[in-house]
């Protein structure tokens, strides 16, 4: 692939956005409507009711995608100057796939409280939040804060992570035949995405065999280097409380789902997993093992977080589907019922999974059209 012609056209194109007006400015009267004299009506309109701002300016159409540059893509800690490209990328795609306005915000803050105190000062002009690429764990507790902020705020890398996560396995399970509450599914990868799956997983299909692993291995009550968020985790995962490496939890596991680091899978591993092993390898830009390497080790079905590979595991099939619900719906906030709605509208777009094809195309609009057609529907 010819990045080298990706950068020539940041540099070319001066970014990837631009901003137009849906007024025309011909003459005075042009001039009047969309500002000086008039447009004092429709600000005293709203200052009588904030609530028409909706109705009245472009906030009824518009999402703020936010970051820190904390955790930017397979790329880490690299600041918010750095993080504008994939900001802008974020934005992009929320237009051609949802057609909302989305602007990227990248924040030079130094605390999860100047993120959240920032957000509220700016909301007023959105009507909807999506935080990107805030590293672990400030951005559980970034979120949790701001769910009263009177507009749908979502941390994509958790919850649209777990969503397609959730749809890939749903119709992988139907090629395999086996029924997911019966599957042993080891996580690795304990960051936003990670926890958001396990999550989303237990709770939906009341799993009782999953096992999370991070860069020290299994997390169980055995360890004592574990932080509060992996602690909650022990509630749902691990529950015959083995201990070990990555390799010992994938010892008769049905299902691996790796949101962490590239080339840590190996062949040996899948080989001691149970027949017809499932292996979602996210890691980008290097997933956690090659999907050819991964086949030919037994496993029937991998998906990557890369467009170049079959099954696509890609967050991009939900999140301009579900905001553009909300803010079809009016909803103040994107709720579990929501997120399982989405992932079961993609699972169901595709209607006949095969080992390569259990997701839809990540660049199908009518899939971000259906998710949002549902979630007004029965969110």
């Amino acid at each position: 692939m010819n990045c080298q012609r990706s950068l020539k056209l940041h540099k070319e194109k001066g970014g990837k956005l631009e901003i137009r007006s849906k007024f025309e400015l011909k003459n005075k009267q042009d001039l009047s409507f969309a500002y000086t004299p008039c447009v004092a009506e429709v600000c005293w309109k709203i200052a009588g009711d904030k609530k028409l701002a909706r109705e009245y300016t472009i906030k009824k159409n518009t999402v703020a995608v936010v970051s820190d540059g904390s955790a930017v893509l397979g790329l880490g800690n690299i600041g918010p100057e750095a993080a504008i490209p994939v900001m802008e990328g974020k934005a992009i795609l929320f237009k051609e796939l949802a057609d909302i306005d989305a602007f990227p915000i990248c924040l030079d803050v130094n605390n999860p409280d100047e993120i959240v105190r920032t957000v509220r000062n700016i909301a007023p002009v959105f009507g909807g939040i999506n935080l990107e690429d805030i590293a672990a764990p400030d951005c559980f507790w970034i979120e949790k804060q701001l769910q009263n902020l009177g507009i749908p705020v979502m941390h994509d890398d958790q919850h649209g992570t777990a969503i397609v996560v959730t749809a890939a396995l749903i119709n992988a399970v139907k090629i395999i035949n086996k029924k997911i509450s019966s599957l042993k599914v080891v996580i690795v990868g304990a960051g936003a995405a990670g926890v958001a799956i396990t999550k989303m997983l237990s709770r939906e299909f009341n799993l009782e065999d999953i096992i999370v692993c991070d860069s020290r291995g299994i997390i169980s009550k055995r360890r004592t280097d574990l932080n509060l968020i992996k602690k909650q985790l022990l509630k749902i995962t691990n529950k015959k409380n083995i201990s070990g490496k990555m390799e010992d939890a994938l010892l008769g596991a049905d299902v691996f789902v790796g949101v962490s680091a590239g080339n840590i899978l190996k062949q040996e591993m899948i080989k001691k997993m149970n027949s017809k092993p499932i292996i979602f390898a996210m890691a980008n830009p290097v997933p956690e093992i090659m999907p050819d390497l991964a086949k030919k080790a037994g496993a029937v079905i991998v998906g990557t977080g890369r467009s170049d590979f079959p099954n696509q595991i890609n967050n991009v099939l939900v999140f301009p589907g579900i905001f553009r619900g909300v803010l079809d719906g009016g909803f103040l906030k994107i709720t579990d019922r929501m997120k399982f709605i989405a992932a079961r509208t993609i699972a169901d777009y595709v209607k006949h999974p095969t080992p390569n094809k259990i997701l839809p195309n990540p660049l199908d609009k009518n899939v971000a059209k259906m998710i949002a057609r549902n979630i007004v529907k029965r969110g």
